[in-house]
């Protein structure tokens, strides 16, 4: 009998997977697993829970927010062996879940991460972290990580939204010189971000281009530090769909990025907390992981 892991957040969502937990480890247990689940205790949990235990299994299945799916897939790729994994979105936005198309309901969602289809997808390298759909710096990307729980679970994308304009008083901008294998380019930004996903912080008009979540590519999308309000009402209108093009926002596609600032910026991977640096070094792992969707 093969052996299957499951790691869930009981917080995420109002902890809506508790009213769905016995169906779901039944669907599991048809599907002719032995069984272990584990209930994250802290921040980065599933990872060391991952690291330690994860080579014993078959099969990882994680259920949370993207925070819960950015530890089990970092925890993922520090071990040797390649396990699938699972995944069933019980967050306030799930931009990744969105993006692969895994059911919103849990139960559905639950068979797919049990007996889905096997989807090698690309996985981000930050310096010697790992992050799943997004790497960002600048506006809004604390509050990500900032915003409490509960402001989350009541209120959703607003909540970041809500905690996010505490900082519009004041918007820190950063000077940074960026470098793919394509562009070279140096300007001061509020606002960066690579990505492999159809969505960001549940806004799907920030990415641009065509996303292939395999494609051995990601999007950057770095926006300018707006010199008056003409500017940044430019910059909203292209963000939000209005405008087809804006020459203060950069979009560009790569497998590498190398990023230089000033001083330190405060990064955020996959909304958690990515530390404070100067200088990183993005690359983009192809098809590192075998994902199961529907």
């Amino acid at each position: 009998m093969n052996k299957l892991l499951f790691i869930y957040n009981q917080y995420s969502g109002k902890g809506r997977i508790k009213r769905a937990l016995a169906d779901i480890i039944d669907i599991f247990v048809k599907e002719h697993y032995d069984v272990t689940v584990y209930v994250t205790q802290a921040q980065g949990d599933a990872t060391r829970k991952v690291v330690e235990d994860g080579a014993k299994y078959d099969r990882i299945i994680c259920s949370g927010g993207d925070g819960t799916l950015d530890e089990t897939v970092t925890g993922l790729m520090r071990l040797e062996k390649r396990i699938p994994i699972g995944y069933i979105p019980a967050g306030s936005t799930n931009d990744f879940g969105n993006s692969l198309g895994i059911d919103k309901v849990m139960i559905n969602s639950a068979s797919i991460a049990a007996s889905g289809h096997l989807f090698p997808c690309d996985i981000g390298r930050f310096l010697d972290d790992y992050f799943v759909y997004v790497a960002a710096f600048g506006l809004f990307t604390e509050t990500t990580y900032t915003t409490p729980q509960k402001l989350k679970n009541t209120f959703g994308y607003a909540a970041y939204i809500l905690e996010g304009v505490k900082q519009l008083g004041n918007v820190p901008s950063y000077h940074v010189h960026i470098k793919t294998d394509t562009e070279d380019i140096e300007d001061d930004f509020i606002y960066g971000m690579v990505s492999n996903s159809m969505s960001v912080g549940g806004m799907t008009e920030i990415v641009k281009g065509e996303v292939g979540l395999s494609d051995g590519i990601f999007e950057g999308c770095f926006i300018q530090y707006p010199k008056n309000m003409l500017e940044l009402n430019d910059i909203l209108a292209y963000l939000g769909g209005i405008k087809k093009e804006c020459t203060h926002v950069y979009n560009f596609q790569s497998s590498h990025f190398e990023l230089k600032c000033d001083s330190v910026l405060p990064w955020t991977l996959d909304g958690e907390n990515g530390g404070e640096h100067s200088e990183v070094v993005i690359d983009c792992c192809k098809e590192a992981i075998d994902i199961l969707v529907e």
